[in-house]
């Protein structure tokens, strides 16, 4: 019995590493899958000794792929582990190991973009322009750094992470581990994108419920400030302590929208367009008729 074929640590750092540059020929029929297919390059070359071997492979990695570029590496590490089971003989179906990446990469794709753009590099960024702010040359190496030693890290450990547990869903090929994998990947992306509702979606009712006259003393009377610096200086004092900037206090469709439930209509939309998708509408019709329906609400003043 010939000895099994193993991915060493440096062909899977390798791959890692390849994998930064995972978008390096994206493109609109595939989107992602020349940089997949680049990453996986020294794991094909140690895994099939043959070259019909390897080009079947690298065929087999140009189909489609398009998920967040950071967290594609657990599915990176969970397919090397079906490509070195089934360069060892096992009876691991081309469709499987695209199965794998299919039903993966939608679900993590909605963890990526909260987590790194919208909580970590804002964060970062904070902290290095804080300190350039003050002149300290430190701010934009110290955001380099710490930011590439994250990426690469979350990078590597997870795919090591996929690596291994790809071992065990090659014992179960049914689905077993796979689908608890996916489903619980599926369950925390659908959570964090419905947390993300309010913030992506925007929809402001302009009509005007109502206009009211505030008393004096309730707003900052303009007339009567000193000019200059120092007039300036008290709006900004009367403002913060609540004082409204004009005499009317005009109440919009949107603002009562706002009191009783904020977000309540952007929600509406987004459950209307997956209802829409759920009865096999285009996503093109349904962004055509949201432009429409845009245009149509701000030309007649709703919008």
């Amino acid at each position: 019995m010939a000895d099994r074929i193993t991915l060493t640590k440096n062909d899977r750092f390798s791959v890692a590493l390849r994998s930064t540059f995972l978008q390096g020929s994206w493109n609109y029929e595939r989107m992602q899958n020349g940089g997949w297919c680049f990453a996986m390059i020294p794991a094909i070359k140690r895994l099939y000794t043959t070259k019909e071997d390897q080009v079947a492979a690298l065929k087999r990695h140009l189909e489609f792929f398009n998920t967040h570029p950071y967290v594609a590496s657990p599915i990176l590490g969970v397919t090397l582990a079906l490509e070195e089971d089934k360069a060892n003989g096992a009876e691991v179906e081309d469709s499987a190991i695209q199965g794998v990446k299919v039903g993966m990469m939608g679900p993590l794709a909605g963890v990526g973009d909260p987590v790194f753009w919208f909580t970590v590099r804002p964060i970062l960024g904070a902290l290095g322009a804080s300190l350039a702010m003050a002149g300290n040359i430190l701010g934009p190496i110290l955001f380099f750094v710490l930011w590439n030693v994250i990426r690469f890290g979350f990078m590597w450990y997870t795919q090591e992470f996929g690596y291994k547990v790809g071992m065990k869903i090659t014992e179960d090929l049914s689905g077993g581990l796979l689908k608890k994998v996916t489903k619980g990947a599926s369950i925390l992306g659908m959570f964090i994108l419905g947390a993300l509702v309010e913030r992506w979606v925007s929809i402001n009712f302009v009509p005007v419920v109502s206009n009211v006259t505030l008393s004096e003393g309730a707003y900052i009377e303009w007339d009567k400030l000193p000019e200059g610096s120092e007039g300036i200086h008290q709006a900004l004092s009367q403002y913060a302590s609540g004082l409204s900037m004009e005499p009317t206090k005009v109440t919009t469709l949107q603002d009562n929208l706002n009191s009783l439930i904020p977000g309540f209509v952007p929600l509406l939309l987004t459950l209307l367009c997956m209802w829409l998708l759920k009865k096999n509408v285009s996503p093109i019709i349904i962004i055509i008729a949201l432009f429409i329906v845009g245009i149509l609400g701000h030309v007649i003043g709703l919008l």
